[in-house]
């Protein structure tokens, strides 16, 4: 008898083992997503652990300075913009209160991209949420029964309007744009007033400005009060609309299931093989691309803050809040390979907001409020170029009309939409931007105080964005607009200073603003010349033409060394006095910054130089150090998806090094097998053999069955599938990718 009960003993605890084992392997993507990884920042805007589903109007996060926040300002209905506050806060409470929003201390939370859970443990209140794309659901649960239960509900600037079912309102947001909100509960309330001056008027049901608070008591012994409601930009009847459309009940776990399911749709369309810590890090950076932008449209209407009218949307969902002067390099180019439906429905809706604001200018920094016009240069034209090479179709006459005019009439000056000017005209004139020197007064109108003329920053950027142009003009048959913008894409050497292979800034007269640290010369974020990041930075700001700067360096061998030395610089200063002044250049190796975005292609430009096997070990050694799978995982300035499409490509083994051009570097894969779900339903496989943390130098490669000796690839090489194996070994093959003729193209591969 003890042999029998010792076999099904054993047995028993082999079915066991087999049960957890394929519990483990019907683990799903969204269940490798940790919305935590990087809200600890190292000195910039931390990431956020967004409850959100793909691209969705309605996006909340706890309300707090970051992960370190000891408190929550209340608990969010909706954020506006990718790093925006709560536009209305909603607060339980049993106990007196004299604030219309509540600060609770917390614990035991959990974030998942499709569920929110969290105690209140001061106030004895657990909190559950779950989004739907316009609408959401809370449940809030009270321990105390022996107390009434109570909602504050807020809107920070606007209106709140107490209705029989629950609340409704609306928010005042920049440029004459409105959020509204319909607001129900699942239980009848008891008692319902406006809340001002710390007490309650149960005889008022309306209040408008600062602060319009409604507040809702419950019956003692009321144990959960559900919560539903619906987000609008066009109206509070359409908010309505939304939330019954999307949520018919109160069933949360039904709904966070539904959100989960899509959540797997999305992350699913690449299907990766790797130890649990790469995938946690893979996929929480897919989940991030997700953030932005998002679509407002609502029954086939929107609202636009473009013209500040409603339109019909015709079909086609329009898109915005996508800062695009970071999301041009990565986020579009990975959205064009998996999903280039929304991407053609997003440039398709940069389109309509130039033809909205009246002037046919491409927008540079579209919001849910208008375009804010931040940053430099215009890059939207790159979004653009790059689908046009890919094969998009698109009104590209339209588009490349709204890009011209936007760069030729609007001005180059950063953080402005103003008509060009003189800055505009010296830059037609002369091929660069003038310069100041350091605490030279200003003198052009609309260059902003802090932001400055960004002189070089601007010359190369709009160089770029002229050789993005060139193709789109070449495309369309425009052979003398493509020979203009591609001499003048050629602009950077106006500011190239041969004696010390760096972008100078230039004077007026042409002559060169001495002296000069190319580290520290520009005052705050090095503004005064360039843009956020100092001159070892952009000395490599020429993505579209590496093969020039290759020959003004003086040769493969010295583009080489410099290259080298980026990486090797001392910062030159104590860090802290380092970053006193340049905050947003973070994450650095030497004076490579890996928290910012005009730093991302910089490893990969070995490969045009004969030494592919120092962007695999660079690229290696940067993914390691800075992307982890922890609170400070990522180094900084992540911008809600614009890093973290870095992050994807090159866990996968290759980057868009130049969109606007139809080619993949390729790097150093960490994950031994991904298959990407094309746009088009093929798929593109990549097996990293013998990869490892040790393995990570490239032996050779085959690409759909042939041996590949260049390093890099073309998109119609892979966009109807195939398979790209790569074999890794633990020393570098510096032949592999080595010659000459091996280096990926660059604009002078254009020239007649």
């Amino acid at each position: 008898m003890i042999t029998k009960y010792r076999f099904i003993y054993f047995l028993g605890l082999l079915l066991l083992w087999g049960c957890a084992v394929h519990a483990e392997k019907e683990k799903e993507p969204v269940d490798f997503v940790n919305p935590y990884m990087g809200n600890i920042s190292h000195l910039l805007v931390p990431t956020f652990p967004t409850v959100h589903l793909p691209n969705s109007m309605l996006r909340v996060y706890p309300e707090r300075a970051d992960f370190t926040g000891d408190m929550l300002n209340g608990l969010p209905v909706v954020v506006t913009s990718h790093r925006g506050s709560s536009a209305f806060n909603i607060s339980p409470l049993q106990r007196e209160n004299d604030k219309p929003v509540v600060s609770y201390s917390y614990d035991n939370e959990v974030i998942k991209p499709y569920y929110y859970k969290v105690r209140l443990d001061d106030e004895q209140i657990n909190v559950e949420y779950a989004p739907s794309h316009q609408s959401a659901l809370y449940r809030f649960t009270f321990e105390d029964c022996n107390k009434s239960s109570n909602l504050f509900v807020n809107s920070r600037n606007g209106m709140i309007r107490i209705h029989k079912k629950g609340v409704s309102g609306y928010q005042n947001l920049e440029n004459n744009t409105r959020v509204y909100m319909y607001m129900e509960f699942d239980i009848p309330f008891e008692n319902a007033g406006i809340f001002k001056d710390g007490k309650i008027d149960c005889l008022e049901s309306e209040m408008m400005g600062n602060n319009a608070c409604a507040v809702f008591s419950f019956p003692i012994g009321t144990k959960t009060v559900n919560v539903r409601y619906g987000i609008s930009f066009i109206s509070l009847e359409q908010a309505g609309k939304n939330l019954k459309r999307e949520i018919q009940d109160y069933d949360l776990p039904r709904l966070a299931q539904t959100g989960r399911k899509v959540w797997n749709e999305a992350l699913g369309k690449i299907e990766v093989i790797a130890h649990d810590d790469e995938k946690n890090i893979f996929y929480t950076s897919l989940y991030r691309i997700y953030e932005r932008p998002v679509c407002i449209s609502e029954d086939g209407y929107y609202f636009s803050a473009f013209d500040g009218k409603v339109h019909k949307d015709g079909g086609i969902p329009f898109y915005t809040d996508d800062w695009i002067w970071d999301t041009y390099r990565a986020a579009h180019p990975l959205r064009l390979l998996i999903d280039e439906n929304v991407e053609k429905n997003i440039i398709d809706s940069y389109l309509r907001m130039a033809e909205q604001m009246g002037n046919l200018w491409m927008p540079t920094f579209p919001e849910i409020t208008g375009d804010s016009r931040r940053m430099n240069s215009n890059h939207a034209v790159a979004t653009v170029a790059d689908a046009l090479s890919k094969g998009l179709e698109l009104d590209y006459e339209k588009a490349y009309e709204a890009c011209r005019r936007g760069i030729e009439e609007k001005t180059l000056i950063p953080w402005s939409g103003a008509p060009a000017g003189y800055l505009d005209a010296f830059y037609k004139q002369n091929g660069y931007i003038p310069s100041l020197r350091e605490g030279e007064k200003e003198t052009v109108a609309h260059v902003n105080p802090f932001e400055r003329r960004q002189p070089i920053a601007v010359t190369l950027g709009t160089a770029y964005d002229q050789w993005c142009l060139s193709r789109i003009a070449d495309a369309l048959g425009k052979k003398d607009d493509e020979r203009y913008y591609l001499r003048c894409s050629y602009n950077y050497r106006n500011l190239f200073n041969s004696q010390t292979s760096f972008f100078h800034p230039k004077d007026e007269n042409g002559k060169w603003i001495e002296p000069f640290d190319y580290r520290f010369s520009g005052g705050m974020g090095a503004r005064e010349y360039y843009g956020e990041n100092n001159g070892w930075i952009y000395r490599w700001d020429v993505p579209h033409n590496v093969a020039d700067l290759i020959n003004l360096m003086g040769g493969r061998d010295k583009f080489i060394a410099n290259l080298d030395q980026t990486f090797r610089e001392p910062l030159g200063r104590s860090k802290y006095a380092f970053y006193a002044q340049l905050p947003d250049h973070t994450g650095n190796v030497g004076q490579f910054s890996m928290a910012n975005e005009p730093s991302l292609h910089i490893p990969y430009l070995y490969n045009y130089a004969g030494q592919p096997w120092k962007t695999q070990k660079r690229i290696r050694k940067l993914l390691e150090t800075w992307f982890r799978d922890d609170l400070m995982g990522v180094p900084g300035d992540e911008d809600g998806g614009g890093m973290s499409a870095f992050v994807v490509f090159s866990l996968l083994g290759f980057y868009p090094v130049t969109p606007g051009m139809p080619v993949y570097n390729i790097g150093s894969p960490t994950l031994e097998h991904a298959k990407l779900r094309l746009s088009n339903g093929r798929i593109f496989e990549i097996e990293a053999k013998g990869v490892s943390h040790e393995n990570k130098y490239i032996q050779s490669v085959t690409l759909n069955g042939k041996e590949w000796t260049r390093p890099w690839f073309s998109h119609d090489e892979i966009k109807n599938g195939g398979k790209l194996i790569l074999v890794m070994g633990d020393t570098p093959n510096k032949e592999w990718g080595s010659k000459v003729d091996d280096a990926p193209p660059s604009a002078n591969d254009f020239i007649d």
